[in-house]
């Protein structure tokens, strides 16, 4: 059966329709309306169009910068705001007349790149976003583990382990946190860090393109970071494949020096998890989406 992915983001909207097999038949993209009516709105509009444009009806996955809450079913953590706090998942399938599957846009992230992207060879599977924030996504099987919390992979909110005396406690969290992942690994993470050590303003983007030493030094820095906070995942979950998301895992060199970093800290006497840049880069989170009804649909 046809599916249709959907990918909300805080400026843009994109829904495909794929096939079974994973072929994507139509695209539409949209700037994103900001606001809760209108987002039902635009989503209902972008499937009549898909599903009149085609001739057939078809399942519904949509990936959002947050997750509903398994508790209240109400949308919790989402940088689209307006979302937050509203049965989201309700209306829209009350508006749509079907069911809609939700998740987060890290876990379609991983779920694509673990069903035809850069993971397809791997039973188990962890994505990371290195990006404004700091997430992932578990698939297992080609099957995304969501947890009883609907938080599985959320790696990111918890603090960075083997902190040295320079690093810690780490800086403030929005979460209310101190030394989450995410405030070192995120962008905006790394540029503080960057301001920090050598009193210069510089974007993620820039230190990575940066030939200084300063910036050579902060790199080297970032990727033990990564390889102590990715270690932890294996110590506990020991995924074939590691692949990575978002801005700032496009540094280049930065799959490889974490690579090599990450075996000084697993708890093995070996390392066989493999570290990969995605495949499908923009396009893994619509596909994801999608891909939340399964190969056949079910």
């Amino acid at each position: 059966m046809l599916r249709i992915g959907i990918d909300l983001g805080g400026t843009k909207t994109e829904a495909i329709a794929m096939t079974p097999d994973g072929e994507i038949v139509m695209r539409d993209r949209q700037p994103t309306e900001r606001s809760y009516t209108a987002s039902l709105q635009q989503i209902h509009s972008m499937v009549d169009t898909i599903e009149r444009h085609l001739g057939m009806r078809a399942r519904v996955g949509l990936g959002v910068p947050g997750s509903p809450s398994p508790k209240t079913g109400l949308m919790c953590n989402a940088n689209s705001t307006w979302l937050n706090n509203k049965p989201f998942q309700a209306d829209l399938e009350a508006q749509l007349e079907r069911p809609v599957r939700i998740a987060n846009d890290a876990d379609c992230f991983a779920l694509s790149e673990a069903s035809d992207g850069a993971g397809k060879t791997g039973r188990s599977v962890f994505g990371v976003i290195l990006g404004t924030g700091v997430g992932g996504g578990l698939v297992i099987d080609k099957r995304l583990l969501e947890g009883v919390q609907g938080i599985a992979g959320e790696w990111g909110h918890n603090p960075l382990p083997w902190m040295t005396p320079a690093e810690y406690p780490g800086p403030q969290c929005w979460c209310g946190k101190s030394g989450c992942i995410e405030t070192f690994l995120s962008g905006p993470g790394l540029s503080r860090a960057f301001k920090t050590a050598y009193g210069q303003t510089m974007s993620a983007q820039d230190i990575a393109a940066n030939p200084s030493s300063e910036a050579k030094r902060a790199r080297a820095l970032y990727a033990d970071q990564l390889a102590r906070a990715l270690a932890s995942v294996i110590n506990l979950v020991d995924p074939d494949l590691i692949v990575f998301g978002g801005g700032v895992s496009n540094m280049p060199g930065l799959v490889d020096a974490t690579q090599e970093r990450v075996g000084r800290y697993v708890f093995s006497d070996h390392i066989s998890t493999r570290l990969v840049r995605n495949e499908h880069g923009d396009s893994s989170g619509v596909r994801g989406a999608a891909w939340l009804w399964g190969a056949a649909g079910e």
